[in-house]
């Protein structure tokens, strides 16, 4: 079905045409067929056998509209219906590494547009789509991506994603279909595994429903094995703009404790309060509103526009972006506090890493004369600041409640659970449950407030106390959210001993950690590793790591889940 013209069109006729190309391949193939386009190289008998395992599920392109304003109607009028956008931070993260831009300048969004008239009736389209008006500085990544079409593929389900059919796939395509590995991700929103291939002059990939770590390590060493061979970097567009050497690179990533300062400067001069309720406000305001120099606070939010928190209008006036919303204090587990503690206690330590590094010591005693626990408990304001930092976290506990089966509980027993939080959650879910929060003082005291405003109060009990000297029994559900990365692995075992003695067997031990990779690459976890290393004296674990501690100390493993913000729950019940 070709598409109608318009007098005003969102896209450009190259991305118009681009999209009809991507529909079209949709109406014309189901599964069977579009695997015989793209692996022609395996035998008709090893194609009918990949039909069995794998459904057509859409094709992807990226395109650049003049404005998102009425596209979702003007794909509507030449017969795809698209959804509401979502923000892509897969492909976005993939343009800011191919073209050294910030991030936050590169807010790409997905629709996914069903086609009715596919072969199949299910046929579907991804459209990513980064908005780039005219005259705008995104020109010449348009014409690059448009010339090379990275972000184009062609999507396959895998229908059983067993190990040993995902072993036999992967080796299938690798050894025989004359493919090679092209990156891939796991993504947590959805809880699934991509893994991409190139064969010819076409992008495939594999969408494995679920976590797959081992499959999505041995394909990343694929990867990157083929482009050591082939003498490739990370694919760059053709004809794209100049691609910064190493020492930019590099000199932009020394920068980066400019962008934390920044960070905190905003937080602790509430610009995005200020923005939220003064959109379009211009330098001046806001430095009469903050009560800063307005020539310096202009600069400084050039820099935020820089780095996608703020944007600016062509009259010199900003607006606060999806990306610096959650510095807002009103906002859901606000950001605010722990950019200011980022950039105050922690920035301080940081800046004495080679001292961790050198002697294995944590750098935060080294500033300040004490760990920071004890520390922040004698400066209250600063207790106060870590606690609702912390609160920052909270949206890793959402799909908690129901990875667990509640109804087999009775008492669950939140060991050093902050303001009780997780714990809160797990109570509203399950109403037959009632709770124990283990924590110290001026934890208990904030925890009791939120809780009597919740409602709660007559559920929980609430003990003072140190973990490592005990811990209280009668819970048949046990929680550790973020408590064993802040030590080792002596203190750990400690920890899990006190549980252990306290927990009747049979009874489940939830942990809340962030697992580091398995592999080199950089993660954010990775990245709080170090942090960890220089202001706590505590460690990152692989989830490997983890469960040898737990089996150390009388549990045995039983599940892992991703969680959001990069957390996982891994679950064990005492022998």
């Amino acid at each position: 079905m070709p598409f109608a013209s318009a007098t005003e069109r969102c896209l450009p006729p190259a991305d118009l045409d681009r999209i009809e190309q991507a529909a079209e391949f949709v109406r014309r193939n189901d599964t069977a067929s579009a695997l015989d386009a793209l692996f022609p190289a395996l035998t008709a008998e090893e194609r009918q056998e990949l039909a069995g395992l794998l459904r057509l599920a859409h094709t992807a392109l990226l395109v650049f509209p003049h404005t998102l304003a009425g596209l979702r109607e003007e794909l509507s009028a030449r017969g795809l219906q698209a959804g509401e956008p979502t923000p892509s931070v897969v492909v976005r993260g993939r343009l800011a590494q191919r073209y050294a831009r910030p991030a936050g300048s590169l807010p790409v969004g997905i629709l996914r547009a069903s086609v009715p008239d596919s072969r199949d009736g299910r046929g579907e389209i991804e459209i990513f789509v980064l908005e780039a008006p005219d005259g705008s500085d995104l020109a010449p990544v348009a014409a690059a991506e448009r010339a090379a079409g990275h972000e184009a593929h062609i999507a396959f389900e895998v229908l059983a994603p067993g190990p040993v059919t995902l072993r036999g796939l992967t080796a299938l395509l690798l050894d025989r279909a004359g493919a090679h590995a092209d990156s891939g991700g796991h993504n947590p929103h959805e809880n699934s595994t991509v893994l991409y291939f190139r064969t010819g002059e076409h992008r495939v990939e594999l969408y494995v429903p679920g976590r797959h770590p081992e499959l999505l390590a041995a394909h990343l060493r694929s990867t990157a094995e083929h482009r050591a061979r082939s003498g490739e970097d990370a694919p760059q567009a053709r004809h794209a703009p100049r691609v910064p050497g190493p020492r930019d690179r590099l000199l932009h990533l020394m920068t980066g404790a400019w962008t934390t300062q920044a960070i905190a400067v905003t937080a602790e001069l509430r610009l995005a309060d200020h923005l939220e309720a003064h959109p379009g406000a211009s330098p001046t305001l806001l430095a009469e509103l903050t009560g800063s120099h307005p020539d310096s606070l202009g600069r400084l939010l050039r820099y935020l526009a820089g780095l996608g928190l703020v944007a600016a209008d062509p009259d010199g006036s900003y607006h606060l972006t999806e990306l610096g919303g959650p510095l807002r204090t009103g906002a859901d587990a606000s950001f605010q506090p722990l950019a200011l503690l980022y950039g105050g206690p922690f920035y301080r330590s940081f800046g004495e890493l080679r001292h961790s590094v050198r002697t294995g010591e944590e750098a935060f005693a080294q500033v300040f004369g004490e760990h920071h626990f004890p520390y922040f408990a004698r400066h209250p304001d600063l207790a106060d600041l870590f606690d609702r930092a912390m609160a920052a976290s909270a949206p890793m506990f959402a799909p908690v409640a129901g990875l667990v089966d509640l109804s087999a509980h009775r008492v669950v027993v939140d060991v050093a659970g902050g303001n009780g939080e997780l714990l809160g959650r797990l109570l509203r879910a399950a109403p037959h449950l009632r709770g124990v929060l283990l924590e110290r003082p001026h934890a208990v005291e904030a925890a009791e407030k939120a809780f009597a405003t919740a409602g709660l109060t007559d559920r929980c009990r609430f003990v003072t106390g140190d973990f490592t000297s005990g811990i209280p029994e009668g819970g048949d559900l046990y929680v550790l959210s973020r408590v064993l990365h802040d030590w080792d692995d002596d203190r750990c075992r400690t920890i899990l001993r006190q549980c252990a003695r306290a927990m009747p067997p049979g009874a489940e031990l939830l942990l809340v950690e962030r697992l580091l990779p398995t592999d080199t690459r950089l993660s954010l976890t990775v990245a709080w590793d170090v942090h960890m290393l220089c202001n706590v004296g505590g460690r990152e674990r692989t989830e490997d790591h983890y469960r040898r501690l737990l089996e150390e100390t009388g549990f045995e493993f039983a599940s892992c889940h991703e969680l959001p913000l990069q957390g996982a729950l891994l679950r064990f019940r005492r022998h």
